[in-house]
């Protein structure tokens, strides 16, 4: 699996959740994880997720750290356990780095008691599965009770850099797994 911590803010727009985004735009091909820093906003139009293009919602935040996933020839069902156990590698990491905190998952968003941390979204499309995660830096503009990175005092390189060499670890770990058993009649 490629991964990528990329210094180029780059604004999440809902768009960038699509196959090949990753190549065209940090040239890395197969399985990948990139992570980079930029603000985030998602028209309704753009959200992938039906339940809230029913309730006209949209996502909106000053700074978010970006996590995109491309996992060629995933299905939707493969895709969201991997989106899940992605959020939470994230979980453990931040507890980790945030002691004092109370941090909770809620399916595939993270929360600091009524305030959430994070947005996340799996899908596919006929050539791969892909996940965004985006976690709260400045969650301003957010339009619900949010909570960032920076309140928490947790460095977002630092997380970003610990979550790309965790997920990453857990799919070749997943892969060996795989590959060490033989099949039963």
């Amino acid at each position: 699996m490629h991964t990528l911590l990329s210094d180029k803010p780059i604004p999440y727009v809902g768009t960038n959740l699509r196959s090949g985004w990753v190549q065209e735009t940090f040239g890395l091909e197969g399985e990948t994880l990139v992570a980079w820093r930029g603000p985030c906003h998602v028209r309704t139009e753009d959200l992938v997720d039906l339940e809230d293009v029913a309730a006209g919602a949209e996502i909106h935040a000053a700074v978010m750290l970006h996590f995109l996933a491309e996992h060629p020839g995933d299905d939707l069902l493969v895709t969201v356990c991997r989106q899940r156990l992605l959020v939470a590698e994230a979980l453990e990491i931040l507890r980790a780095q945030a002691p004092g905190v109370s941090l909770t998952r809620q399916g595939d968003d993270l929360c600091s008691g009524d305030r959430k941390l994070s947005v996340s979204i799996a899908t596919g499309s006929p050539r791969s599965g892909l996940i965004h995660f985006g976690v709260n830096v400045d969650p301003t503009g957010a339009p619900v009770p949010a909570v960032g990175l920076a309140e928490l005092g947790v460095d977002p390189a630092e997380f970003a850099r610990r979550l790309l060499a965790a997920y990453a670890e857990e799919m070749a770990g997943i892969e060996k797994a795989r590959h060490k058993v033989r099949e039963v009649a």
